[in-house]
């Protein structure tokens, strides 16, 4: 078969994808349900398909960036997307979604002839346009070896073990990434609120144990309140809750997650927050504290 990509989503995270993978001369159909966000890529060389079918006929790997693990299944096995797919084709799903969810899609495509991969991925919108994402695979490794052509025009693929373990992978980051975002909030207060300089406190760090993307990134957005989303709070609790229902089935508790989770889902709930950045969290901080203002800088 001819190389055709199909991508499925062109998002936040879907649109500077596709435009890594046009920037390395791939063959690029896309398509999105709100079709506004994937025509800016037809004056970019990408074929916009007008169906989600339309777009896979033909192609020989077919990658997902949607929003969740129902969209996912809804988009391949409810519109006759997998009945659509060429025998020997790949699904790459990279969207975040539950293992079992990932394991069952890749056990049902199989029937099919088809292969697939799940590999999320994190770096968010800034690592999506410089190409620089983690990718996290899960699946057969010579499925894997044979997509790497395409994953490194987007990022740094790593296989961490059979189907399922890329989004397992991904759920260990997002707590990871969801309990650092609390930690560098409180930090960010503690300083401000002791009348220290937040630029120094994080140049200070800078090298150390606690230094971090998330201290230096997120932290600066804290800082000057810039919490246009990157990825969002309504996302960032989707994960956490897919953490901990994976943490229930394997019979574990995950404290830190638990409380996290609560908190965002407050932002979300209680301050409105949902669709802010996940750095958002300060302010929910900034509310438990009685402050209104951003910190002092």
């Amino acid at each position: 078969m001819s190389t055709s990509i199909a991508l499925l989503g062109t998002g936040l995270m879907g649109l500077p994808m596709a435009r890594r993978l046009l920037g390395a001369g791939f063959n690029l159909t896309v398509w999105n349900r709100d079709s506004s966000k994937a025509a800016p890529l037809a004056d970019e060389g990408a074929r916009v398909a007008g169906d989600a079918n339309d777009a896979v006929r033909g192609a020989t790997r077919i990658i997902t960036m949607l929003t969740d693990g129902a969209v996912v299944e809804n988009i391949l096995f409810e519109t006759g997307v997998a009945e659509s797919l060429t025998a020997g084709a790949t699904v790459i799903d990279m969207s975040s979604i539950r293992p079992s969810q990932a394991r069952n899609h890749a056990a049902r495509l199989a029937e099919l002839g088809v292969h697939h991969l799940d590999a999320p991925v994190s770096g968010g919108t800034k690592g999506a346009q410089a190409g620089t994402l983690a990718i996290m695979a899960g699946g057969d490794q010579l499925v894997f070896d044979a997509a790497l052509d395409l994953f490194n025009a987007m990022g740094r693929p790593v296989r961490v073990g059979p189907s399922g373990a890329g989004q397992l992978a991904k759920l260990a980051n997002q707590a990871i990434v969801g309990i650092a975002i609390g930690a560098v909030a409180e930090a960010t207060l503690l300083v401000s609120e002791g009348g220290g300089d937040l630029e120094a406190f994080r140049a200070a760090l800078t090298g150390g144990f606690a230094d971090s993307t998330i201290l230096q990134l997120h932290g600066a957005r804290m800082q000057s309140g810039d919490f246009e989303p990157r990825g969002r709070v309504a996302v960032q609790i989707k994960d956490l809750d897919n953490v901990l229902i994976e943490a229930r089935e394997l019979g574990i508790r995950l404290p830190l997650v638990e409380a996290v989770r609560d908190r965002f889902a407050r932002l979300a709930d209680e301050l409105g927050g949902g669709d802010l950045d996940h750095s958002a969290l300060f302010v929910e901080l900034l509310d438990l504290n009685g402050r209104s203002q951003a910190p002092r800088i």
